[in-house]
């Protein structure tokens, strides 16, 4: 070998070696650091570690595709929707209609149906959209012993890493019923609501999208039910009329810049019987 040839061989290593440590991802101006196992191709957070699980597990929020380009809501139009009860069959079309709308959305889940439709609850974490524990079997939590209301947010969080790999940052109470027993046994912020649609009572996609849009505003918190077709027919005409009026839909807790308080919204507390 002369002496270019050796010089231009040395170059090539050089160039492929750096290119190995680290890579740019265009049009971030951001270096990462190259992976050792080859790419992630599932978008859903990492499973837990094997270790044994704690009596109460530790929550983690859910992957939100929004942080990276966080939308800061004291300077934008913001306003979170937020869906109760589900997943469900008709879970996967509203996921259709949130995307091409570019919205993100909240789900409080409920974990036995988790266990029933553990892909669609995947698909919701992959594509961006907070999961929020909404207790196993959807029971009055201020009901219950202390035993019990641990028992149902337990069974709920393991439906919910089981299925998707993390366990959720936010709880919302069934029926939006709490005490303050409740509000000291429950570590996580208790999310309520501005608006409830009523969604569960009037199975009117019209109606419910009309309570919807007269409730938004900036900051606001609007209930639905993902388990009602009703609903789910309702949610593209909802999106483009607060998308008219300048709304950017975001999860709860990008409502609150990432750290919702203890309490968000102190909604009037419903009756068992009604759905939320």
């Amino acid at each position: 070998m002369n002496t270019g040839t050796g010089r231009v061989v040395a170059s090539i290593i050089l160039v492929v070696a750096a290119y190995g440590a680290a890579h740019h991802t265009p049009g971030t101006g951001t270096v990462h650091a190259a992976a050792r196992q080859g790419p992630r191709t599932d978008p859903s957070p990492p499973a837990p570690s094997a270790a044994p699980a704690a009596p109460e597990a530790r929550p983690t929020a859910s992957r939100d595709a929004s942080d990276a380009r966080p939308v800061d809501c004291r300077h934008v139009k913001c306003v979170a929707l937020t869906f109760d009860d589900g997943p469900g069959p008709y879970t996967g079309t509203l996921l259709r209609h949130l995307a091409a709308h570019q919205a993100h959305a909240t789900f409080f889940v409920v974990g036995q149906n988790v266990a029933a439709y553990p892909s669609v609850l995947r698909h919701a974490a992959a594509a961006g959209h907070e999961i929020g524990n909404h207790t196993w079997s959807h029971q009055d939590l201020t009901k219950l012993s202390a035993a019990g209301v641990r028992s149902e947010l337990a069974r709920a969080d393991e439906a919910v890493r089981a299925a998707a790999g993390f366990v959720p940052a936010l709880v919302r109470p069934p029926y939006g019923a709490f005490d303050d027993a409740l509000r000291v046994r429950i570590k996580r912020p208790l999310v309520l609501w501005s608006v409830d649609t009523l969604d569960w009572l009037h199975r009117d996609s019209a109606r419910v999208a009309r309570a919807a849009i007269k409730g938004a505003r900036p900051g606001g918190v609007i209930l639905f039910h993902d388990i009602h077709p009703t609903t789910v027919r309702a949610i593209p005409k909802v999106l483009k009329a607060l998308s008219r009026e300048g709304y950017t839909f975001v999860t709860v807790s990008r409502l609150f810049g990432g750290h919702p308080p203890r309490l968000v919204y102190n909604a009037p507390h419903q009756l068992p019987g009604s759905e939320p």
